[in-house]
């Protein structure tokens, strides 16, 4: 399946027309990203088959991994954003690919006006990071768009990450999920797959499989389903539904396998570029600048041992533990008797 890959994004796809479906369509860009995506070469973007958005807050001289780099728009993209001070590394399987993505080095360093480029490329497989020249510890924020559904071995590339990325940081990532564990027959054809939808993994499957991997919390930041857009395919996927999601998997080895309360909270300062009046974690916590916002054991670790914690003052601490914290999925799974009289005997 490697190599079927490596044709279609190399030979059979030439610009983003060659699609056909919608799940490698990226979505509309936030205001602030919209005049440097503008200075990106048109050959660059043309040749873009991402679904999301893969540019999180807070990246001025960060050290950044991009896994399936492709022409290297995400990669140019984070480049100005992360300053010359910082650092984006690609990494891609496909010649043709990285061809393009070399070839507009110099104009991506004279657009930002950079004296050195910030950026390079490396040949190489998203399941072997280990057989590059990638240092242990060193990335401040791995990102993929994309591209993880593609991976024949996904639980190596979540370890390899993982072994990549510096206590604290996070693996940012857009990619393509299913409803259901997707039959090994679609599996099996080369154009479901190049199409980023037979690769797919059940979104629960994913979950556990982030925790196996030493993601404990894994958060979901957006979603939108695909509608895939060609009726053929359509009527070999069936009742199969596919989703594009953001989610962000931080590196901090003691987060808990659920969302714990110690009775914390935070304060959100309000000095994130981009971010005056909320900032926002993930689909379910966005503070607002100022407020008094609750949170469970684990967001309280997200937030103060990542590259946010000078943007929060932070109330509490992990001395009294009051249960499951209210709101994150789970409950107390057993019936509460209080107000209906003696239990009966068995």
């Amino acid at each position: 399946m490697r190599e079927d890959v490596q044709d279609y994004y190399g030979k059979q796809l030439q610009s983003s027309a060659d699609l056909q479906t919608n799940a490698c369509c990226d979505q509309a860009p936030p205001e602030h990203l919209k005049p440097l995506l503008a200075r990106l070469h048109d050959e660059v973007v043309s040749r873009y088959y991402g679904c999301g958005l893969v540019a999180p807050e807070q990246l001025q001289g960060m050290r950044i991994l991009d896994l399936g780099s492709g022409s290297g728009r995400d990669v140019y993209l984070l480049s100005a954003l992360v300053g010359e001070q910082g650092e984006v590394v690609g990494v891609d399987m496909t010649d043709e690919q990285l061809e393009v993505a070399r070839r507009h080095q110099d104009y991506h360093r004279d657009a930002f006006g950079y004296t050195n480029s910030n950026v390079r490329f490396l040949k190489g497989y998203i399941e072997a990071l280990d057989t590059l020249d990638l240092e242990d510890g060193y990335f401040d924020i791995v990102i993929s768009n994309c591209v993880i559904n593609l991976s024949t071995d996904k639980a190596k590339v979540l370890r390899d990450v993982k072994r990549l990325l510096k206590p604290g940081g996070e693996f940012y990532f857009s990619d393509v999920y299913a409803d259901r564990r997707v039959p090994v027959a679609l599996v099996n054809d080369p154009v479901l797959y190049g199409e980023c939808l037979s690769g797919a993994l059940y979104w629960n499957d994913f979950i556990n499989l982030g925790k196996r991997c030493g993601f404990a919390d894994p958060r979901l930041v957006e979603s939108r389903r695909l509608t895939i857009e060609n009726p053929a395919i359509e009527r070999k996927l069936g009742r199969i539904r596919f989703y594009s999601a953001t989610y962000r998997l931080f590196n901090i080895d003691n987060l808990e396998p659920a969302c714990e309360d110690y009775g914390q909270a935070v304060v959100y300062k309000g000095t994130l570029e981009n971010c005056p009046h909320a900032f926002m974690l993930d689909d379910h916590h966005i503070i607002e600048t100022g407020k008094v916002f609750p949170v469970c054991g684990n967001t309280w670790l997200m937030l103060e041992q990542s590259r946010f914690a000078e943007h929060f003052d932070f109330i509490g601490h992990f001395d009294t533990h009051y249960g499951i914290f209210e709101g994150c999925g789970l409950n107390v799974p057993f019936e509460d008797n209080e107000d209906s009289g003696a239990a009966s005997c068995c």
